[in-house]
Protein backbone atom coordinates (compact mmCIF):
# COMPACT_ATOMS: atom_id res chain seq x y z
CA UNK A 1 0.00 0.00 0.00
CA UNK A 2 1.70 3.62 -1.04
CA UNK A 3 1.74 6.17 1.20
CA UNK A 4 1.38 9.67 -0.37
CA UNK A 5 3.08 12.72 1.53
CA UNK A 6 -0.75 13.88 3.15
CA UNK A 7 -0.27 10.64 5.43
CA UNK A 8 3.56 10.64 5.82
CA UNK A 9 2.92 14.42 6.78
CA UNK A 10 0.36 13.17 9.48
CA UNK A 11 2.25 10.53 10.76
CA UNK A 12 4.88 12.61 12.06
CA UNK A 13 2.86 15.44 13.36
CA UNK A 14 0.77 12.21 15.61
CA UNK A 15 4.33 10.98 16.28
CA UNK A 16 5.84 14.76 17.46
CA UNK A 17 2.02 14.99 19.46
CA UNK A 18 2.68 12.16 21.13
CA UNK A 19 5.09 13.24 23.65
CA UNK A 20 3.60 15.46 26.49
CA UNK A 21 7.09 17.45 26.88
CA UNK A 22 6.25 18.10 23.15
CA UNK A 23 2.77 19.02 23.58
CA UNK A 24 3.38 21.09 26.49
CA UNK A 25 6.00 23.23 24.24
CA UNK A 26 3.64 23.89 21.19
CA UNK A 27 1.22 25.17 23.79
CA UNK A 28 3.72 27.34 25.29
CA UNK A 29 4.88 28.80 21.64
CA UNK A 30 0.77 29.01 21.09
CA UNK A 31 1.01 32.22 23.20
CA UNK A 32 4.46 33.46 21.47
CA UNK A 33 7.61 32.93 19.96
CA UNK A 34 10.64 31.60 22.42
CA UNK A 35 14.08 30.42 22.69
CA UNK A 36 15.31 26.92 23.93
CA UNK A 37 16.20 28.97 27.09
CA UNK A 38 12.20 30.12 27.60
CA UNK A 39 11.28 26.87 26.40
CA UNK A 40 13.34 24.64 29.29
CA UNK A 41 11.91 26.67 31.73
CA UNK A 42 9.25 24.89 32.64
CA UNK A 43 10.69 21.34 32.42
CA UNK A 44 13.09 19.78 34.48
CA UNK A 45 15.39 18.98 31.07
CA UNK A 46 18.70 19.68 29.88
CA UNK A 47 19.03 22.01 26.42
CA UNK A 48 20.43 19.22 24.48
CA UNK A 49 17.36 16.92 25.42
CA UNK A 50 14.66 20.25 24.72
CA UNK A 51 16.46 20.81 21.56
CA UNK A 52 16.29 17.43 20.30
CA UNK A 53 12.06 17.71 21.42
CA UNK A 54 12.60 20.85 19.30
CA UNK A 55 14.20 19.07 16.14
CA UNK A 56 10.79 16.75 15.93
CA UNK A 57 8.42 19.18 16.24
CA UNK A 58 10.80 21.10 13.77
CA UNK A 59 10.40 17.91 11.28
CA UNK A 60 6.99 17.44 11.87
CA UNK A 61 6.41 21.18 10.09
CA UNK A 62 5.20 22.35 13.71
CA UNK A 63 7.47 24.86 14.53
CA UNK A 64 10.24 26.84 12.64
CA UNK A 65 13.60 28.76 14.19
CA UNK A 66 14.06 32.42 13.25
CA UNK A 67 16.44 34.54 14.18
CA UNK A 68 16.55 37.87 16.21
CA UNK A 69 20.16 38.92 16.08
CA UNK A 70 21.91 36.67 18.59
CA UNK A 71 18.22 35.26 19.41
CA UNK A 72 16.90 32.05 17.98
CA UNK A 73 12.90 31.75 18.24
CA UNK A 74 10.79 29.04 17.79
CA UNK A 75 7.38 30.49 16.70
CA UNK A 76 4.31 27.43 15.90
CA UNK A 77 3.23 26.79 12.75
CA UNK A 78 -0.53 25.84 12.90
CA UNK A 79 -0.92 24.15 9.38
CA UNK A 80 -0.10 20.79 10.71
CA UNK A 81 -2.63 21.01 13.41
CA UNK A 82 -4.76 22.45 11.11
CA UNK A 83 -4.06 19.15 8.79
CA UNK A 84 -4.93 16.50 11.99
CA UNK A 85 -8.19 18.22 12.93
CA UNK A 86 -9.58 18.62 9.32
CA UNK A 87 -8.61 14.76 9.32
CA UNK A 88 -10.46 14.13 12.73
CA UNK A 89 -13.47 15.35 11.89
CA UNK A 90 -15.70 12.54 10.07
CA UNK A 91 -15.01 10.79 13.40
CA UNK A 92 -15.43 13.63 15.51
CA UNK A 93 -19.22 13.52 13.75
CA UNK A 94 -19.38 10.02 13.05
CA UNK A 95 -19.20 9.66 17.76
CA UNK A 96 -21.76 12.85 17.94
CA UNK A 97 -24.03 10.88 15.62
CA UNK A 98 -23.82 8.21 18.02
CA UNK A 99 -24.05 9.87 21.42
CA UNK A 100 -26.77 12.19 20.13
CA UNK A 101 -28.61 8.47 19.46
CA UNK A 102 -27.70 7.30 22.85
CA UNK A 103 -28.95 10.36 24.56
CA UNK A 104 -32.07 10.03 22.69
CA UNK A 105 -32.69 6.41 23.96
CA UNK A 106 -31.44 7.15 27.31
CA UNK A 107 -33.99 9.94 27.60
CA UNK A 108 -36.85 7.66 26.04
CA UNK A 109 -35.93 5.02 29.17
CA UNK A 110 -36.15 7.87 31.49
CA UNK A 111 -39.64 8.77 30.21
CA UNK A 112 -40.75 4.93 30.21
CA UNK A 113 -39.34 4.66 33.92
CA UNK A 114 -41.07 8.08 35.01
CA UNK A 115 -44.60 6.25 33.37
CA UNK A 116 -44.04 3.36 35.18
CA UNK A 117 -43.27 4.84 38.75
CA UNK A 118 -46.21 7.09 38.10
CA UNK A 119 -49.00 4.23 37.91
CA UNK A 120 -47.82 2.24 41.01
Amino acid sequence: MAIDSASDSLELTFSALADPTRRAILARLASGDADVSELMKPFALTQPTISKHLKVLERAGLITQGRDAQRRPRKLIGVPLRDVAEWVEPYRRFWELRLDSLDGYLKGMTAKEKRRAGKT
